[in-house]
């Protein structure tokens, strides 16, 4: 039996959760001699260790869990730079050009998937169906400021144009209110329509706008939620994405779900930097000199 690409996907994001939880064990035991030891429990709370600790995580995707959502064995980040981002144009002037433009760079330079508003997204089915190029959509963008319903709804449309990957922002003046039984039921209609429909889900937090306590929050309610990935930034806000914010959003987050990094990341030394602080796929409009960067 051949199967699709979508299930191909779902067959790979299980094995990677179980590989994550399998590293997470592992490091609960003795390690050999001259190996440094990891201990299972944090120093400083009640939760498991390694969901803490950047290094665990960034062990764990050494060893195999490289796109903890999608994919497995990527081994060198400088030849393999490619695979991390999300192609993205999200300008309101883009024609249809740039995006069929969008497309074809990333069918030929093997982006992870492109990014681009939901009016885009059946043309970009269209030009990339068959590929193993994903489409991504912003759904709630860029202020979050909108009912969870509309957000849940605008995901499933999106879905039903093509989408197979979601990124929401979440309502940040809730969160800023401490409303955090809204901004969770927020995230988690817009997950659970995602997944019903076979698409992951990322969260955009905004990090610009949140205090670090509020970043700690905004990513263990997005944790609770179901969520795929967490998102630093729309790229329309204050600010985009730091080393700071990837690392911290990894520790609170865990090796299980994936950091993306969006905003301001213009050269290789930027997405390798995200990568090495805890980032698993990197948002980018630069995404060509990001790769002639790293072959340079």
């Amino acid at each position: 039996m051949q199967l699709d690409q979508q299930t191909i996907d779902t067959l790979v994001d299980e094995i990677t959760r179980h590989v994550v939880t399998a590293l997470r064990d592992e490091a609960s035991k003795p390690t050999a001699p001259g190996l440094p030891t990891v201990s299972a429990t944090c120093n400083h709370c009640d939760h498991n260790g390694v969901q803490h600790q950047p290094d665990v995580a960034r062990q764990a995707l050494q060893n195999g869990a490289t796109r903890l959502s999608a994919t497995l064995g990527v081994r060198n980040v400088a030849a393999d730079i490619a695979q991390y981002i999300d192609h993205t144009l999200l300008k309101p002037d883009a024609s249809q050009e740039q995006i069929a433009q969008l497309c074809h760079e990333a069918l030929q330079y093997n982006f992870a998937a492109v990014c681009v508003n939901p009016t885009n997204v059946r043309l970009c089915g269209q030009l990339l169906k068959g590929s193993r190029v994903h489409v991504c959509t912003v759904v709630g963008f860029p202020l979050g400021a909108t009912p969870a319903e509309v957000k849940s709804f605008e995901a499933q449309q999106a879905i039903q144009d093509g989408a197979t990957e979601v990124d929401m922002v979440i309502n940040i003046g809730a969160l800023k209110s401490k409303e955090y039984d809204l901004v969770q039921r927020d995230i988690a209609a817009v997950t659970r329509t995602s997944h019903n429909g076979g698409a992951i889900c990322k969260v955009i937090i905004e990090a610009a706008l949140l205090t670090d306590e509020e970043k700690i929050k905004a990513c263990e309610l997005a944790k609770a939620a179901g969520v795929d990935y967490v998102k630093t930034s729309t790229g329309f806000g204050p600010g985009g994405a730091t080393l700071h914010d990837v690392s911290l959003m990894r520790q609170v987050v865990g090796p299980g779900i994936g950091v993306k990094a969006a905003g301001g990341i213009r050269t290789f030394d930027d997405a390798k930097a995200m990568i090495s602080a805890g980032a698993t796929r990197v948002g980018a409009s630069a995404s060509i000199k990001i790769v002639q960067g790293a072959a340079a």
